[in-house]
């Protein structure tokens, strides 16, 4: 590691005990530095997911590839997100919370200087794009208090259990927050919502073959959970309402937009439980 001798835009006197070693995400296998043309996935080398036309209330434009038509050479081959971890020191845990930490890190940039960077430790999450068999997806009503707001979210939760596997995590706050159980999961999308200040990795599940959870097994729920309001929305209506600025929660509106677009490319975006989580922590 490069000796960090100085800190941007702060001084810092230095713990007076060697720093404390970084957690840092665990490789679950070579990340290749570009996809090749014969590794890219189906729906990538079949020129990408399309947008359904009722989902944005237009046309879809005549220009542009014909659906199944090859991709343009070299579109998007060399685009992947990488883990590549810079030298970095542990400085400070200045708060420990029940569910975050603030840590103070330096971090060596290497020919851009050596930074200071302040940044919250956070578990992980998981969150449902849970759809029945008319094409609605839930919408839970719910208090946040950090905004101070209501918000209509997608049902979700901490991967605050060590090890546990997070596709039951996400069935358990199904239940929990829904009244659901779902026969059928999927892998819909992997999210950093702040990787500026946070490093926070969410997993969104696909749910389908929905049934509720009989009344003798419910969840008694509690605190902001005890009022909640679940309502079923037509898919395509709830993309439109995430659209229109009338949903705000990050990893609900990617959901949505992400499960139109997986359905209207029949779900073959779509990947197995057993997907690779790169950004998982615990």
């Amino acid at each position: 590691m490069p000796e960090l001798v100085e800190l941007v835009g702060a001084e810092h006197p230095g713990p007076s005990e060697p720093p404390e070693p970084i957690e840092r995400f665990p490789l679950t296998g070579p990340i290749p530095a570009a996809w090749q043309p014969e590794e890219r996935p189906a729906h990538v080398a079949a020129g990408g997911p399309s947008w359904p036309a009722e989902a944005t209330g237009r046309p879809a434009p005549a220009t542009g590839p014909e659906p199944g038509s090859p991709a343009r050479p070299g579109a998007s081959a060399g685009i992947v997100d990488v883990v590549a971890p810079r030298p970095a020191r542990r400085l400070d845990i200045p708060f420990q919370g029940r569910i975050v930490d603030v840590a103070v890190d330096e971090v060596d940039l290497g020919p851009a200087g050596v930074v200071r960077r302040e940044y919250t430790n956070h578990p992980g999450s998981v969150v449902v794009v849970a759809v029945d068999d008319d094409g609605n997806v839930l919408l839970l009503r719910q208090y946040r208090h950090p905004v101070g707001a209501f918000l209509w979210e997608l049902p979700a939760g901490l991967l605050d259990i060590d090890g546990e596997d997070p596709h039951i995590a996400a069935a358990r706050e199904l239940a929990e927050e829904a009244d659901v159980r779902a026969a059928r999961w999927d892998v819909l999308l992997d999210l950093l919502p702040t990787p500026g200040g946070s490093n926070e990795a969410v997993r969104v599940f696909l749910a389908r073959e929905l049934t509720p959870v009989p009344e003798s097994e419910r969840h008694v729920r509690e605190a902001e959970e005890a009022d909640m309001v679940a309502v079923p929305v037509p898919l395509e209506e709830a993309a439109a309402l995430a659209l229109a600025g009338r949903l705000h929660n990050g990893p609900t509106v990617s959901g949505i937009l992400a499960a139109v677009i997986g359905r209207a490319n029949s779900w073959r975006t779509l990947r197995p439980l057993t997907s690779p989580w790169e950004y998982r922590r615990n």
